[in-house]
């Protein structure tokens, strides 16, 4: 079963924009900003990679690692390595990416392994290397930044109750309109969020609660906030989504 609490490491084929291959052990003492895309995904390329692009511009990288992965679950003859290289130097992307490790049949080996639902997934991992967020879609530019810089304040080996007294203030200061963003004032969250990757215009909010007594499991309290809007542009499916 999955843990939030000790997340396994990336599976990786290569990485592209940095010397060194990057592991989410190797960054422990950082909090890590990790997006999953696809080059074709519009919501990747318009909203999710240009937030990542802001966000390494903004943190001290060596308090706020930020990477990406490119996991591709469709077009694959199209989305190769070659093609990541040149869409990586034409955008000048700053941070390293990854090829997610493909799986031949199902979809690549970390984006089945977290759970992704699919493009863009924006998964945060506190200093301690516990994963603390995943949104599916895109949040908002301000509520991400206050979250990292939430998660930045804490220490790596602080007490549970430095990062529940941390929450309880980003609940009680965070307001964002459009989204149910509950906090638990006790526990620590691994929230799963929806934005608009999909483009159905509804906001899928899923907020699992993990108890302190008993690791990170996930928790039977599920909130489902379903908000319609108007972008019907994609149908709903059980395979991976793209924006």
């Amino acid at each position: 079963m999955f843990n939030p609490e000790t997340p396994p490491e990336l599976a990786v084929t290569k990485w592209l924009n940095t010397k060194e291959p990057v592991t989410l052990s190797a960054l422990k003492g950082r909090v890590v900003v990790l997006l999953a895309f696809q080059m074709l995904c519009p919501s990747c390329v318009e909203k999710a990679l240009p937030l990542a692009r802001k966000l390494s511009q903004r943190f001290n990288p060596e308090q706020v690692a930020v990477i990406a992965l490119h996991t591709v679950f469709e077009n694959h003859d199209v989305m190769t390595e070659k093609a990541l290289a040149v869409f990586q130097k034409e955008y000048n992307w700053p941070f390293p990416i990854g090829i997610d490790k493909p799986d031949g049949v199902r979809p690549p080996k970390t984006f089945a392994t977290y759970q992704m639902q699919g493009t863009p997934s924006l998964l945060v991992f506190d200093r301690a290397g516990r994963l603390r967020r995943h949104y599916f879609g895109h949040p908002d530019d301000m509520m991400i930044a206050a979250e990292v810089m939430s998660l930045a304040i804490e220490d790596a080996d602080g007490a549970r109750d430095q990062a529940a007294a941390i929450e309880r203030k980003l609940a009680a200061t965070l307001v964002t309109p459009g989204h149910s963003h509950d906090h638990d004032h006790d526990h620590h969250h691994h929230d799963h969020e929806h934005g608009d990757a999909c483009g159905c215009g509804h906001d899928h909010s899923h907020d699992h609660d993990h108890g302190h007594d008993h690791g990170h499991h996930h928790g039977h309290d599920q909130k489902h906030d379903h908000k319609h809007g108007h972008d019907h542009g994609h149908q709903h499916a059980p395979a991976p989504r793209k924006g």
